[in-house]
């Protein structure tokens, strides 16, 4: 497919799946913010093993500048989703494309609200990367991309973005019921993510290491399964033990909100950890855990913000 790419939110995922997409020859172009006058001064790096590229991008300050694409990655923090009512349109022809590579649950419900479900994608990113620089991407293990229609079985055009994506080097496959693959991430999201932080800002290695936070990320894991179960999402019993194999693999990884809270950024709480809670809740099923997970990492979330404007 000869696709015009836009990448609307560039931090360690937007940059890595795009800057894969354009060394792999693709037409993609990146709306930039902060790390702009660097990214064009000495170009994207992204490293991993056995990885090293720098490249050009075409990047921008604007949607408006970018134009009309016929996909869009969809890759900023869930809490900005406001601000797409206002960046998304430009980028829009009849039949453009919105693949979320969001987080949690609600963002390919948010886009079809305000911009139409047919467009709707939605994508699982199973990598550990974090952007060191604001030009440079570290990638820490290669993981894989999972990608689905909302509310659909998918169609051809999903099966062609998914060749692109391989064709690029980036291991993507598709799935039948993006629900049920949003509430597997979760599985893993909500409890390493949390207590990464209620850890005392601890890699995962660390979480499995220490006999309490390990019962405890397990015993979140069984409560997500739960939720999952009772939203008609039914998982494997064996996905808890088998995300745990896969996070023994991980090595010392900080989870993305742990990176977040470390710079005093604003938390994806609602989307990793209330929208789950609220839909397993109105469903039936017991969550005490991850109902104190939540009320805590909302402390947590106002004390940080409210230091950060006390110093301004």
């Amino acid at each position: 497919m000869n696709l015009r790419i836009a990448v609307v939110g560039s931090g360690a995922i937007g940059l890595y799946y795009g800057g894969k997409l354009a060394a792999g020859g693709r037409d993609v172009h990146f709306l930039l913010r902060s790390s702009l006058p660097a990214i064009r001064d000495r170009g994207l790096q992204i490293r991993g093993e056995n990885e090293d590229l720098r490249l050009k991008i075409n990047c921008y300050p604007s949607t408006q500048e970018i134009g009309v694409c016929d996909l869009v990655l969809i890759a900023v923090k869930t809490i900005s989703n406001n601000e797409l009512r206002d960046l998304i349109p430009p980028l829009l022809h009849q039949d453009t494309l919105l693949l979320t590579l969001q987080n949690g649950l609600g963002n390919e419900e948010f886009l079809a609200k305000n911009f139409g479900e047919r467009r709707v994608l939605g994508g699982l990113c199973f990598i550990c990367l974090n952007r060191i620089l604001p030009d440079v991407v570290e990638r820490y293990d290669y993981g894989h991309i999972h990608i689905g229609e909302y509310c659909r079985e998918p169609e051809q055009r999903t099966h062609n973005i998914a060749e692109t994506f391989n064709q690029c080097g980036l291991k993507c496959r598709l799935v039948e019921n993006l629900g049920r693959e949003r509430w597997r991430k979760l599985v893993w999201n909500i409890p390493f993510n949390g207590l990464s932080i209620f850890g005392g800002g601890i890699d995962t290695s660390a979480i499995l290491k220490d006999e309490n936070l390990h019962r405890s990320a397990l015993a979140l894991m069984e409560e997500v399964m739960q939720a999952a179960s009772k939203c008609g999402f039914p998982l494997e019993s064996s996905t808890p033990e088998e995300l745990i194999r896969r996070t023994e693999m991980m090595g010392a990884y900080k989870p993305s909100t742990l990176v977040d809270f470390e710079k005093g950024k604003p938390l994806e709480i609602e989307a990793i950890w209330g929208e789950p809670l609220r839909r397993g809740l109105a469903a039936g099923a017991d969550l005490p855990r991850l109902q104190l997970l939540y009320s805590l990492l909302q402390f947590v979330d106002r004390a940080c913000q409210e230091k950060a404007t006390d110093r301004q």
